[in-house]
């Protein structure tokens, strides 16, 4: 390639081939053809063919692709002399001093609909003379090597499906990227522009930020990042209406919504860069589609969940929480029988926001205006004014009788099939009552005094190790350390290694009424877990190896029919166990694909830690600034959005960078790689070392630390989030989440270990009550199954009458904690 154009009759290619070049104007036939001159001269000799405003210029393609167009390098000067002679371009030029050109490229595997290869091959600027212009010729020419085709009909071309575009240097007033449809949220009704002072290649390198314009396909500007002082910033409403018109006609000419490059000459006048199809389009939810989050209810739930513990854990949480909302008259009896307040996402427990109040209401002056909420609760008061008397000793009745359960439960490997059985179907139920019970707690307790589960559990495990016993042995004498670890049918992780001071522990009497009924939740879900396990065990001897180790993978119904003797699934041994998946937004929305769509709840000023999102979903990682070894799953974390890194995109699970636009190479290229991105976060270098704990949504462009939370998703100590009364019931938020008190014996649920022997490797648990006392529901009214759907016309919150469980023998009560160690 020493020789370049100059030498030879065509351009020397790679290797030893040459190849010639012929020059192909954009008005002809051969410019508009992409198998010909690339996509990105054939979209623009299209656009200038309909009539809109392109800069003049010509293509240098392969002289095999185009026989009838002039070749050679003589062909080549002359179209070089006659563009930049001063003939041509929207501006007058010295006709003793070249005009600047620009050198770009046009590859056959660029701005396609598949993918736009944003930035992966050079375009060379401000080019001047004839010699910089066949140096910049060979730069564009070799970048066809970094994307070469593996296979197809270029694969064994020399250039690889590369054109040359050359076109007029611009010296732009302004310019920017438009987005004919907002490819973040799915939405076609909206024209996102991203706008800066000057040429857009400061935009798209990201290099800088711009001002980002976000209008309706009416020329209705909705809102502008950041908020620009009227009449100041690079567009003023005449050059915006500009661009809804040409967005508008971009679409017509090539059917569909375009990503464009524009600039605004010193004149005011228009024109257009370039033309492509948007690529990595967001499916936008359907209207009228639910407002999801995972914030009431991942912090029982905090994993992704198996089948068979979607139905055993999940499924009773939203009956409870169905229950809850009826008592509390937040919601129509109707739609909590139609709606589930609590479903499962991608296997991530999630729950309905606006059932629970935890967001405002979508039109808070209709249900101002509508008497029917009023009505509801009016009917629900005499409930809820009793009831918030009663519930504290409704409580201690119900953690009594589940205590006095658990304790008489034999280790599961005494336990007949049948009674493991009944036992798993029990704490189904009694599940419900617990979810239910808690939520109100929650709502309706305004002081409940008390520690928290988690805070006694971190206060257990410190004095412990102090002590110098093992976290084995600590988690089979100490139960409450299992407020620190999530529900699983697998294997317990580890407790948390680095545990302070956190006081001395007061044992689970001291809890409140809310951190009481939420220990008994864990408990009963260990007990369910330690249960399936034998039975898995026992079914697993009986069955084919292919087979083994899927009890999980089963549904409670498909677990319930094997038990009977009926058929295993056949497809069971096919069933994988749901893999690891990133956190669900904090509010989303179902999309068409059964995606979740993050969604903003709110247009409240933005948080320190809070950028622009520019797409690619939510992720969590491990902060890395690309110059250290690679972690397992990176979050990339730069000042500026440079395309030379385009190639780390691959396998990120997130990009936060400083500077930057939303609409850059690079961030295009990250939507295409479904990589969660946040552009504009300030001093997210400094801020966000290698190694941090970082999650990133590419909506919202909210950027925080994962790791805030102790293990089991519960807040850690001094975090927790406060109640707030809200809309969703009397006095607070049905299912929100709430500080314990401080702690103190007033008002708190007692729990006295079982004395002596047996007693000590059993649950803790309140002293059984007197013949003839039963708690709430307690061989009266009971809940629903808990896989049918929730019957809110009852009101009972306590523990249905269980199935008759033989007492342990000797052995087995000596064992009596086995079910959840």
């Amino acid at each position: 390639m020493a020789q370049g154009i100059e030498g030879n009759e065509g351009i020397e290619g790679f290797d030893t081939t040459a190849v010639a070049m012929a020059v192909a104007p954009l008005d002809t036939a051969a410019a508009a053809d992409p198998s010909v001159a690339g996509a990105k001269a054939a979209n623009l000799a299209r656009a200038a063919a309909a009539g809109l405003p392109v800069l003049p210029g010509f293509v240098l393609v392969p002289a095999d692709r185009a026989p009838d167009a002039p070749a050679g390098a003589g062909a080549v000067r002359a179209a070089w002399e006659q563009l930049a002679g001063g003939t041509a371009g929207p501006a007058p030029q010295e006709a003793r001093e070249p005009a600047a050109l620009v050198v770009r490229s046009s590859s056959a595997h660029e701005d396609t609909e598949d993918s736009s290869m944003a930035g992966r091959f050079d375009s060379v600027l401000d080019v001047r003379g004839w010699d910089a212009f066949t140096r910049a010729v060979r730069q564009v020419l070799d970048s066809a090597l970094r994307v070469a085709p593996a296979d197809g009909a270029e694969a064994g071309h020399p250039l690889h499906g590369m054109a040359v575009l050359v076109q007029p240097m611009l010296q732009a007033a302004a310019g920017g990227v438009m987005f004919g449809a907002d490819p973040v949220e799915g939405r076609y009704d909206h024209i996102l522009v991203s706008a800066v002072a000057g040429g857009p290649d400061r935009l798209v390198d990201g290099s800088t930020q711009g001002v980002r314009y976000q209008l309706t396909r009416r020329g209705r500007l909705l809102h502008t990042e950041p908020a620009q002082p009227h009449g100041t910033g690079p567009l003023d409403r005449r050059k915006l209406a500009q661009l809804v018109r040409l967005a508008r006609r971009t679409e017509s000419v090539h059917g569909g919504p375009q990503d464009v490059e524009f600039g605004f000459d010193p004149a005011g006048r228009l024109w257009l860069f370039q033309t492509r199809p948007i690529t990595a389009m967001a499916s936008r939810p359907p209207r009228g589609a639910r407002l999801l989050g995972p914030g009431p209810v991942a912090e029982t739930l905090p994993g992704v969940l198996q089948p068979l513990e979607e139905d055993l854990w999940l499924a009773p949480m939203n009956q409870g929480l169905a229950l809850a909302l009826d008592i509390a008259g937040a919601a129509p009896r109707r739609k909590l029988r139609r709606l589930p307040v609590a479903t499962a996402v991608d296997g991530r427990a999630a729950a309905d926001l606006r059932l629970l109040g935890a967001v405002p209401a979508a039109h808070p002056v209709l249900d101002f205006v509508n008497p029917a909420p009023g009505a509801r609760r009016a009917a629900a008061a005499w409930r809820v004014g009793r009831l918030r008397t009663a519930l504290p000793l409704l409580a201690r009745d119900l953690m009594a009788d589940v205590d006095r359960q658990l304790h008489n439960f034999a280790a599961p490997r005494h336990m007949l099939s049948g009674e493991l059985l009944t036992a798993v179907a029990w704490g189904r139920t009694v599940l419900a009552s617990l979810h239910a019970q808690e939520s109100l707690a929650g709502a309706l307790l305004d002081a409940d005094p008390g520690s928290t589960a988690a805070g006694e559990a971190l206060a257990v495990l410190a004095e412990g190790r102090a002590g110098g016993r093992p976290d084995r042995e600590l988690l089979r004498r100490q139960p409450v350390l299992l407020a620190l670890l999530p529900p699983s049918l697998g294997e317990h992780p580890d407790l948390p290694e680095r545990v302070g001071w956190n006081g001395v522990p007061r044992g689970v009497g001291f809890l409140s009424v809310r951190e009481g009924l939420r220990l008994r939740i864990r408990w009963v879900q260990e007990m369910q877990a330690a249960m399936v396990r034998e039975i898995g065990g026992r079914i697993d001897t009986h069955g084919p190896a292919a087979e083994r180790g899927r009890i999980a993978q089963l549904r409670w119904r498909e677990l319930m029919a094997v038990a009977d003797g009926g058929p295993r699934p056949a497809d069971l041994a096919e069933r994988l166990p749901r893999p690891a998946a990133a956190p669900l937004p904090a509010a989303f929305r179902l999309a068409a694909d059964g995606r979740p769509q993050a969604v903003r709840t709110g247009r409240g000023a933005r948080g320190a830690e809070t950028g622009q999102g520019a797409g690619g979903g939510r992720g969590t990682g491990t902060a890395w600034h690309g110059s250290e070894p690679r972690p397992p799953h990176p979050v990339l974390v730069v000042r500026t959005l440079d395309p030379a890194l385009a190639p780390l995109l691959p396998g990120l699970s997130g990009l936060v960078a400083e500077t930057g636009s939303v609409l850059s190479h690079l961030a295009v290229l990250a939507r295409e790689y479904g990589v969660p991105t946040a552009v504009g976060v300030p001093r997210a270098v400094e801020r966000y070392v290698p190694g941090t704990a970082l999650t990133v949504d590419g909506v919202t462009g909210a950027v925080g630390h994962s790791g805030d939370t102790a293990p089991g998703g519960r807040p850690a100590p001094g975090q927790e989030p406060e109640t707030s009364p809200g809309p969703g019931s009397p006095g607070g938020r049905v299912g929100a989440t709430g500080p314990g008190s401080p702690a103190g014996p007033v008002g708190a649920v007692p729990g006295p270990r079982s004395p002596g022997g047996p007693g000590e490797d059993a649950f803790p648990g309140a002293d059984p009550p007197p013949d003839g006392g039963k708690g709430l529901g307690t061989g009266g009214d009971s809940v629903a199954a808990a896989d049918g759907p929730a019957d809110p016309s009852s009101v009972a919150t306590g523990v249905p009458a269980a199935a008759p469980v033989p007492p342990p023998d000797a052995g087995g009560a000596a064992q009596g904690k086995g079910a959840a160690a």
